[in-house]
């Protein structure tokens, strides 16, 4: 029998994945599926940056980029970062990724080993539990509470953070909750984080578009005291509606910077030329479709939130970013995973139990609603039928 390492007992995945084929091989079928499973926009990339990647083929950009992506994309990051967020950023600290994974991979892996511990939203995006156990590392869970609008406590936060604490990971606007972390907040953590000098921080602002009721995303490039040790990981995929054409970036601090690199050379080489010029054009074109599938999003986050409110046994906390809803199912009876694989093989919609975001999930479930308001008016009223007439298994 092969022998593998150890570690790749320890690695987990990404469940929602799991839930996407089984709601294909379920329409393959013939079923009526609505997915509100997925964590992508249902809109098309807008034509200008399908069309500037075109263009960038037939101009004959068919070779290898450098590893850290072209310059002109990486100037156009640091641009854009300046002009939302009045920080300077030097476009030689920002790195163009296939995705976003690769950036936490690489964050996880620099600081994960034995003895050493990582903090990580819980609930939350189930890779980084995944690679911190991977490396060997003892993964220490950061609570995210509904009681606390799905933000993290400061207070709290910090008195996990031991000597022996390499890493925090931080997500907001964040994937399950849609919780948004205000500024207050973010701002106790920092002035904390000042006895920590060791501590290196990532930050996934994958979808810091995405905030609403006036809430303004907070980027933790803003706090100088923590850039020489702050790994920013952000990206294309959410904004532009662009998950599968895998590109993301990140903005390293210091030395980090060479370490990803060779990384990047020895993983992946360099991401690919035509999406890099797609990116650029994203950046630096017009916006307007990027404002419009917002204010679609913040229309349905409202039909969400009415609907679950009234499913017999539900409660849902208003979600202030991304495009998730996290209801609260405990007065169903169900446990979260028994009950989003009944609603998809019973009634035909697709969601994905809290336990597959850590610890904290169970007791809920995640909703996207990154699909039609007529989508999602006929899966919450499948969801009302079949909690009126199924006890829990």
């Amino acid at each position: 029998m092969l022998r593998t390492i150890a570690a790749f007992d320890r690695i987990g995945e990404e469940n929602a994945f799991a839930v996407l084929a089984r709601a294909n091989a379920l329409a393959a079928q013939g079923r009526d599926i609505i997915n509100l499973g997925i964590g992508q926009p249902d809109f098309r990339t807008p034509d200008f940056i399908v069309e500037a990647a075109i263009k960038a083929l037939r101009d004959g950009h068919h070779g290898y980029t450098p590893a850290t992506g072209i310059p002109a994309l990486r100037e156009a990051v640091a641009a854009d970062l300046h002009k939302r967020f009045a920080v300077a950023v030097s476009p030689d600290s920002v790195m163009i990724m296939p995705g976003g994974k690769p950036t936490m991979f690489m964050s996880i892996l620099m600081f994960g080993e034995p003895g050493a511990e990582i903090m990580y939203p819980d609930p939350g995006f189930p890779i980084y539990r995944s690679m911190i156990e991977f490396t060997g590392a003892t993964p220490v869970p950061i609570p995210i509470r509904e009681e606390n609008g799905f933000a993290f406590s400061a207070e709290e936060t910090l008195r996990l953070i031991t000597p022996n604490t390499r890493l925090m990971i931080l997500n907001s606007p964040a994937n399950p909750t849609g919780g948004v972390t205000p500024k207050n907040e973010v701002d106790r953590l920092i002035a904390g984080l000042a006895r920590w000098p060791d501590v290196a921080i990532m930050s996934d602002e994958i979808y810091d578009h995405m905030v609403y009721d006036g809430e303004a995303h907070v980027c933790l490039l803003s706090y100088p005291e923590i850039r020489d040790r702050l790994i920013l990981l952000n990206g294309w995929s959410k904004t532009y509606a662009m998950t599968g054409w895998r590109l993301g970036y990140a903005v390293w601090p210091g030395k980090l910077y060479d370490y990803a690199r060779k990384l990047a050379v020895n993983l992946h080489s360099c991401v690919n030329a035509s999406a890099q010029y797609a990116g650029l054009a994203a950046l630096t074109g017009p916006q307007d479709e990027v404002v419009k599938m917002i204010a679609e999003f913040d229309r349905r986050r409202k039909v969400v939130v009415e609907g679950l409110n009234k499913l017999p046994g539900v409660s849902c906390t208003t979600p202030k970013g991304a495009f998730y809803a996290f209801p609260n199912i405990k007065r169903t009876g169900w446990k979260a995973k028994p009950l989003a694989a009944s609603l998809l093989e019973e009634a035909g919609v697709a969601i994905i139990g809290g336990p597959d975001f850590g610890i904290l999930g169970e007791g809920y479930v995640r909703l996207s609603y990154a699909n039609s308001t007529e989508n999602i008016l006929k899966a919450l009223a499948r969801m009302g039928e079949f909690l009126a007439n199924r006890k829990a298994a």
